[in-house]
């Protein structure tokens, strides 16, 4: 089970594929949900699993890789995922919901439909913009609507303004909070285990990069692959 610390990540050293699913035990911790970004912050660093996005799936074309942290726990209803990145560049041109938050500086985490063969996506770019939908795959899709999106809490530490930043390394932190409900599952009734998979990109930055926290292997970059999701552990 992979639950190593941050400190570990920030040796420089970048992951190469490999051949095993990777798989998270997600703990729960109570009460996330209606935590403030700095108690949340100290309730996830004290008891949230951690990882790093730093597979580098297509190393020959686009071999930058920004160090890329998470953090993932459970409340009774949600799912909490905080993401800790440090890198090159800094871009925020999507301001608006369910824009192409993805050429931004942006993390993302996929999750499988425990029983339905669908899968969601909750991209967030890192000022808090936020795309999401269900999907069966890339191009057959479901947006979520306003209302929808009312519901996922987002936190960042930067202000929500656009932002085009090169030349410099920069450090940012956000926070995802995603109902089950939101994804199809019941509270009170909850799998023992998902599908998923966490990203680190930037389509449009001056470093354009595409890092996966579960291998992908594809010719091209392409997360819409849930064959390679790893697999959560809810506890």
């Amino acid at each position: 089970m992979l639950t190593l610390g941050f400190a570990g990540r920030f040796s420089g050293n970048k992951l190469l594929l490999q051949n095993a699913m990777k798989t998270l035990k997600v703990p729960f911790i109570p009460g996330l949900e209606s935590l403030g970004f700095k108690e949340l912050d100290e309730k996830m660093e004290a008891g949230a699993a951690k990882s790093y996005i730093d597979t580098v799936c297509w190393p020959e074309e686009f071999p930058y890789a920004p160090d890329a942290a998470f953090s993932v726990a459970r409340s009774e209803s949600h799912i909490v995922i905080m993401y800790r990145v440090r890198g090159f560049d800094l871009r925020a041109a999507a301001l608006e919901d369910n824009g192409p938050v993805w050429e931004d500086s942006c993390c993302e985490f996929f999750v499988g439909h425990p029983s339905d063969g669908t899968y969601y996506n909750f991209e967030m770019n890192c000022i808090g913009t936020v795309l999401a939908a269900k999907r069966k795959s890339r191009n057959d899709s479901t947006p979520f609507t306003k209302e929808d999106l009312s519901a996922i809490q987002r936190f960042s530490t930067l202000e929500k303004r656009a932002i085009e930043e090169c030349g410099g390394i920069f450090s940012w932190m956000t926070a995802i909070c995603i109902p089950f409900e939101t994804i199809g599952i019941s509270p009170d009734s909850l799998p023992e285990k998902l599908r998923a998979n966490f990203y680190k990109c930037g389509d449009k930055t001056a470093h354009p990069h595409f890092l996966s926290w579960n291998p992908v292997r594809t010719e091209t970059p392409d997360f819409h692959r849930p064959e390679f999701f790893g697999e959560l552990l809810l506890i």
